[in-house]
């Protein structure tokens, strides 16, 4: 037929001068503003531009388009209650030996069928676990079974 291989491919993607391919990199960040550089790429791509990763960091960076993370807070100790407040009593001490101050902490660990509870002491010293119990329920039997491991 007498054509070139090269016609029966797709024509190359259009390539964008630098201040019209930042006007769209720029509207992308401002209707997303937690969009990184692979999302920004993927919706440029979408838009039927196409651009090197590395050219679409430079551009983001250079022109101050960075995401902004997100980052969940979640509350987990309730400090206004009516319970009594104990002052700390390791306050200050630094242990220099073994057995000289354990503190403990309870946690849950999320198993197949829910999630079960630890009691845990620890030798502030070595790090070492001392002592720990597994419960269905958090009540006071699980800190007192890890203190009799202890």
């Amino acid at each position: 037929m007498g054509l070139t291989r090269s016609t029966f491919y797709d024509a190359p993607p259009a390539t964008l001068p630098a201040d019209g391919l930042l006007a769209r990199i720029g509207a992308i960040c401002d209707e997303f503003e937690c969009y990184g550089y692979r999302r920004v790429g993927a919706a440029l791509r979408h838009q039927g531009v196409v651009v090197n990763g590395k050219r679409l960091r430079r551009l983001m960076r250079e022109h101050d388009l960075q995401p902004k993370q997100r980052r969940r807070y979640v509350v987990t100790t309730d400090s206004d209650h009516a319970g009594p407040i104990y002052s700390d009593l390791a306050k200050g001490v630094v242990p220099d030996r073994p057995n000289q101050i354990w503190v403990a902490d309870l946690t849950y660990v999320a198993i197949p069928g829910g999630f079960v509870y630890l009691a845990a002491i620890l030798d502030a010293w070595s790090r070492k676990v001392v002592g720990y119990a597994i419960s269905r329920s958090m009540d006071a039997r699980i800190a007192v079974a890890a203190l009799k491991a202890a």
